[in-house]
């Protein structure tokens, strides 16, 4: 049988942003906060030993990451992007296959961004 392998890892924070250029009383320009939960998923074609496509643990630089320049932040203040969903799953993306993708074995397929548990936004990466 062929076909792909795919891991997902999850990584929570806090943060609160506000979306500029909204009309006038958009819940979204007024500065608000979110339990944000972002999810990397990689894949492979073949597992290295003793059968990962990547191990959890050489995930640890985007927890460390995370922890140091988003969590308990205004996003508006912490990224080169206007801070929604979408725009930070695309940053949060490129950064990852900047930093950490390099050393991994598997490739990132996408990062989704979930602002609440019935939202979320994602940047999907082109077939590489």
């Amino acid at each position: 049988m062929s076909g792909r392998y795919r891991i997902g890892k999850a990584f929570r924070f806090e943060a609160a942003h506000f979306l500029p250029g909204l009309p006038t009383g958009h819940q979204c320009s007024r500065l608000h906060g979110h339990s944000y939960t972002v999810e990397f998923v990689l894949t492979a074609d073949r597992l290295v030993v003793p059968g990962f496509v990547t191990d959890f643990g050489d995930l640890a630089p985007v927890k460390q990451m995370i922890d140091s320049t988003l969590d308990h932040r205004l996003l508006n203040d912490a990224l080169p992007v206007t801070p929604t969903s979408e725009n930070v799953a695309a940053w949060l993306a490129g950064w990852f296959a900047e930093h950490v993708e390099p050393s991994l074995p598997g490739r990132l397929v996408s990062v989704r961004v979930s602002e609440t548990q019935s939202s979320w936004a994602e940047f999907v990466l082109e077939e590489r």
